[in-house]
């Protein structure tokens, strides 16, 4: 794909997933994402599964659904959507392969076709002892 031919609106980024790579969408990220200079820039810090009274969900599927309803909560109150998160860094304590079915599940309810580009880490444990996710979102904005 020639990057001179496509140009990102600025709040908007553009995805792109090479034809000869493998395909990311169902694993829930877009492979690059492509943004306009014109952007202004928004740093989501890591969100983690509690709700209002910092009680956190009860286990790992329920977290996430948490975490994403609480990165939808931010967004909304920078005015953004979600198709304008260009890059998301996933936290994941003590990282299994049956973690990813809640964790494509929730991003693509989430994110739709849109997905964006994401790095998940796995890690041993997270800041607060019943924590087991975490993901922190960079938003282009107009």
């Amino acid at each position: 794909m020639n990057m001179t031919s496509q140009t990102p609106s600025s709040a908007t980024p553009l995805i792109v997933n090479p034809p000869h790579l493998h395909d990311a969408k169902p694993y829930g990220y877009g492979t690059m994402i492509f943004a306009s200079s014109a952007a202004r820039l928004a740093f989501i810090s890591g969100q983690g599964g509690q709700d209002l009274a910092s009680a956190p969900a009860p286990d790992f599927g329920a977290q996430v659904a948490q975490v994403y309803a609480n990165l939808a909560t931010v967004l909304d109150a920078i005015g953004a959507l979600p198709d304008q998160v260009a890059k998301l860094a996933v936290l994941v304590g003590d990282h299994d392969m049956s973690k990813l079915g809640p964790l494509s599940e929730n991003v693509k309810r989430m994110f739709g076709e849109r997905l964006p580009a994401q790095t998940l880490v796995p890690v041993p444990n997270l800041t607060i002892d019943p924590m087991l996710f975490g993901v922190e979102a960079f938003v282009l904005l107009n």
